[in-house]
């Protein structure tokens, strides 16, 4: 159907777990440039993003008025509300953090969710994740072509 690599780099980059982390190293095994993986890889793991923020807030409120599980997701809102009022102007960049360590379990899906838990506008959860998501590229681009390893070789 579609032989062109930067699409599939460009799917993969969209599902949740593997996303920019699995993209770029796949861009760099398929032996394609380095900065079209980046952008690439970047756009496509942005995509999700306001969609994600956006409904997890309106999910979760929905699943906090469920009789039997309500309860659980009221206390993680709750939770998140505190925790909220805890970080206050520090939350920006633990949300960068975040989603800028390519490490499992982080990125821009948890990141979306943390910023929707910890109730962010749209426009600033997104700016933040995308800084996240430019870092981690970047990141994941030095160890998956060398960069930092002809760097240390010097």
């Amino acid at each position: 159907m579609f032989r062109n690599p930067y699409f599939y780099l460009f799917c993969i980059s969209m599902l949740p777990v593997v996303e920019l982390r699995g993209a770029v190293p796949a861009g760099a095994a398929m032996e394609l440039p380095f900065w079209p993986v980046y952008l690439v890889s970047v756009l496509g793991n942005l995509l999700p993003v306001p969609f994600l923020v956006l409904f997890a807030k309106t999910v979760l409120q929905k699943l906090a008025t469920l009789p039997k599980v309500g309860g659980f997701f009221s206390g993680i809102i709750k939770k998140a509300d505190q925790k909220a009022a805890e970080i206050g102007s520090y939350e920006k960049w633990g949300l960068f953090v975040l989603v800028a360590i390519p490490l499992p379990g982080t990125g821009a899906w948890t990141g979306s969710l943390v910023a929707a838990l910890l109730r962010m506008r749209l426009g600033s959860a997104f700016l933040v994740i995308a800084a996240g998501v430019l870092a981690s590229g970047l990141i994941m681009g030095g160890v998956s072509y060398g960069l930092f390893a002809a760097l240390f070789s010097l």
